[in-house]
């Protein structure tokens, strides 16, 4: 006889916001004007940014914590996180009197560590281990087993999935009409199976569209291979989904309720984000701004439908948003790096300047390491241009005027050498 497979029962969903109901209040739902503008359709955003821990985490974390036992409490937990489920624990500590062990990444931002000890005060003890979450992971299992604490998932647990569904049920008790589109960030993949499983028994209609970044795409990988996947490298700069592998309990649901997975590469993340803070004042973290950086790809099927991006979280480092604006040039096409080997001789950079320029171009980045009994002196320059189309001219007058030069943006190895 099979095992029977877990699916979140609506009861359970319920009975995890009757729980979440002792410290949290529901976060709003907001219209957007700019995105229903922009691509004709009523368009609102689920707002866990403004959770007290300013993301969704704090309910699967809550959630499971409190269905422990005694015994459980008087032994502690454990769990590993980037940032966002620490802090959920953090805080669940600390609400709860239960001491806990949060293991995080090295690479982890120091926003989001210094946010977790606040949340966790005396309960809690931070340990930094390895680069990724997923060596964070493997080393708080191990401290688990030696030390004879609870350990608390990230996702991959029937707790944590219906404290994350929890969503679901307040986007249906604040939609005054039925929802054609939700979009919703997958990291692990416990949102998505909770908004998705909760969707549909309650409104099956409704598409669930999980959204992943291109560098840790794993669910979706799964999904096509039909089992459960781990990437061999993954780009961390989405930290709150980046993610390796994710959980064999969240793939069964996942492949059952999403209707589709959106790859968003982190570029148009970034430019989403700066979007947001330029246009509505919201701050958003790079796995918060997955879901709306996914409206591009399904312009047409929501022109006019009533679609939900869920906005994760806003635990953003204000010290990454030079790195958030120099990934948007890029990716927009507005930023160019060359290695220009210059003539050695006086002159040789106001020709440039002047003969190859254009208009309305501007030099960002420069590094001259002058060589002697040569030539030539190799030059790294960044440009930044105001439209994308400009770029053809910049290397056509190159070309025109004899520059020798080699684009480093479609080398990805010479440009992290140099640039990264």
């Amino acid at each position: 006889m099979s095992e029977k497979r877990y699916f979140p029962a609506l009861n359970d969903v319920m009975t995890a916001e009757h729980t979440l109901k002792e410290i949290l209040e529901p976060t709003p739902m907001l219209h957007n004007r700019t995105l229903s503008q922009k691509f004709d359709a009523n368009i609102s955003l689920k707002r866990e940014d403004l959770q007290m821990v300013r993301s969704y985490k704090i309910r699967g974390a809550y959630n499971k914590i409190r269905s422990l036992t005694a015994e459980q409490r008087e032994r502690g937990i454990v769990c590993a996180s980037a940032g966002n489920h620490a802090q959920g624990v953090a805080l669940s500590c600390n609400k709860l009197g239960i001491m806990g062990k949060i293991f995080m990444p090295v690479t982890t931002p120091k926003q989001k560590i210094n946010q977790v000890k606040m949340f966790g005060g005396s309960q809690i003890e931070v340990v930094l281990s390895g680069d990724t979450f997923d060596q964070a992971n493997a080393a708080a299992e191990r401290a688990c087993e030696q030390e004879g604490k609870t350990f608390i998932p990230p996702f991959n647990d029937p707790k944590i999935i219906e404290g994350q569904a929890t969503v679901g049920l307040e986007i249906l008790q604040q939609s005054s009409t039925p929802i054609d589109y939700i979009f919703v960030p997958i990291g692990g993949g416990g949102l998505a199976s909770g908004i998705g499983a909760v969707y549909k028994q309650m409104s099956p209609h409704t598409k669930i569209i999980g959204v992943e970044p291109a560098g840790a795409a794993s669910m979706k990988l799964s999904i096509e291979r039909g089992e459960v996947t781990s990437l061999p490298e993954i780009d961390k700069f989405v930290d709150g989904a980046a993610v390796q592998r994710v959980g064999d309990i969240t793939f069964d649901i996942c492949r059952q309720v999403l209707d589709d997975i959106i790859v968003v590469p982190e570029g148009k993340v970034c430019s989403t984000i700066l979007n947001l803070y330029n246009f509505d004042a919201i701050v958003v973290e790079p796995a918060g701004a997955l879901s709306i950086s996914a409206l591009d790809y399904y312009a047409e099927q929501i022109k006019g439908k009533n679609v939900v991006c869920v906005i994760s979280g806003s635990n953003n480092d204000i010290v990454r948003m030079e790195d958030i604006k120099e990934r948007s040039l890029l990716y927009e096409g507005l930023k160019h790096y060359f290695v220009v080997r210059f003539p050695q001789r006086a002159g040789a950079l106001q020709d440039f300047v002047t003969n190859v320029l254009g208009p309305h171009d501007d030099i960002t980045y420069f590094e001259y390491n002058k060589k002697t009994n040569r030539d030539k002196g190799p030059v790294l320059i960044g440009i930044e241009l105001q439209n994308p189309d400009d770029f053809s001219g910049l290397t056509q007058r190159m070309v025109e005027h004899n520059i020798d030069y080699q684009y480093l943006n479609e080398n990805p190895s010479l440009f992290e050498f140099l640039i990264g």
